[in-house]
């Protein structure tokens, strides 16, 4: 048994949809990232999950358990950060860390909390003394004061400084491990692309693909090559040259629509060698997670995928309002 199973999860909101059937499965000892774009149901999946929101409709299980009917059951064995509030502005980080580890039967000792998530200097400071990434730190910390099985996260490193970004990866590493099943939802997809097992991508409360990060960078079949360079080269002239479509995606970045063989990577090179132009960077290769996210949620329908990704069948047209 999965340690999360979510089976044709509806979540409605009067007339809004905002879970349409959706259904994935999280397993222990992974971290499964969960991603789209805002509105795409991934918090009221999540809020259900924890045990916070009904479901409209479906079956949702947790460690074999409703979340809902069996939440006190649940309770002592979960970890859930918000992204955002839960905390009394005037209690001292040192003083949050010990209430948290009392509701567990002392299972972590406090000093030790603060110190996993490096904020021993910052025991005295009050949640609201405490900067944007430290509070984001602290609620990460209390998250895990129950030695939790199954934790939930909301944005972890919103906020949060690249030393600090570090140490949250490395925890949630070493949870999954240590065999909890973690699933964070996040809108970094360097991020997830760096601790997730597994990734889902959802959008208007439906799932677009699932698999694991290699998996859906090979899910979009087409291949590119990226390199950077002085702003405003001649795209048209390169494309005639190169007989492929060239774009500046941003500026000094630069898209070679086509497969990256030998020769065309040859023909670049020679034509930025013979106008004296610099190259930043070159990059070969199947596209990056970025650019199938997008790809995926800018379009209506899913795109064919490869490998053992899976991809659910085209959307059905309906009535019903969907949210956005």
């Amino acid at each position: 048994m999965a340690a999360v199973e979510v089976t044709d999860l509806v979540v409605r909101y009067g007339e809004l949809v905002a879970v349409d059937g959706l259904s994935f499965e999280a397993e222990a000892g992974e971290v499964t990232a969960v991603l789209g774009p805002n509105g795409a149901g991934k918090t009221s999946t999540v809020e259900v999950l924890e045990g916070y929101r009904p479901a409209s409709a479906g079956r949702t299980t947790v460690l074999g358990l409703d979340p809902v009917a069996d939440h006190t059951q649940l309770a002592g064995r979960m970890g859930v950060m918000l992204q955002q509030g839960g905390i009394y502005p005037g209690i001292r980080a040192r003083e949050a860390a010990a209430l948290f580890c009392s509701y567990y039967g002392g299972r972590r000792d406090p000093d030790d909390l603060l110190a996993s998530v490096g904020l021993t200097e910052r025991a005295r400071s009050t949640w609201r003394e405490l900067s944007g990434g430290e509070q984001q730190r602290l609620s990460f910390g209390l998250a895990l004061a129950g030695e939790p099985e199954v934790v939930f996260l909301d944005e972890p490193t919103a906020s949060v400084d690249v030393v600090g970004r570090q140490r949250v990866r490395a925890l949630i590493r070493t949870l999954a491990e240590r065999g909890a099943c973690v699933i964070l939802t996040t809108h970094e997809l360097e991020e997830a692309e760096r601790v997730a097992d597994r990734l889902l991508i959802i959008d208007r409360g439906r799932l677009l693909v699932s698999g694991t990060p290699d998996e859906l960078t090979r899910a979009v079949r087409t291949a590119e090559l990226r390199f950077g360079a002085p702003r405003h080269l001649d795209v048209a002239g390169l494309g005639a040259t190169l007989g492929v479509l060239v774009r500046e995606e941003t500026p000094g970045e630069y898209v070679v629509e086509g497969e990256p063989e030998p020769a065309l990577v040859a023909e670049l090179t020679a034509w930025l060698a013979e106008r004296n132009v610099p190259l930043a960077d070159l990059h070969a290769g199947r596209k990056r997670l970025e650019d199938v996210y997008v790809s995926l949620t800018r379009r209506e329908e899913t795109p064919d995928v490869a490998g053992s990704a899976t991809q659910p069948g085209r959307r059905r047209a309906g009535r019903r309002r969907r949210a956005r």
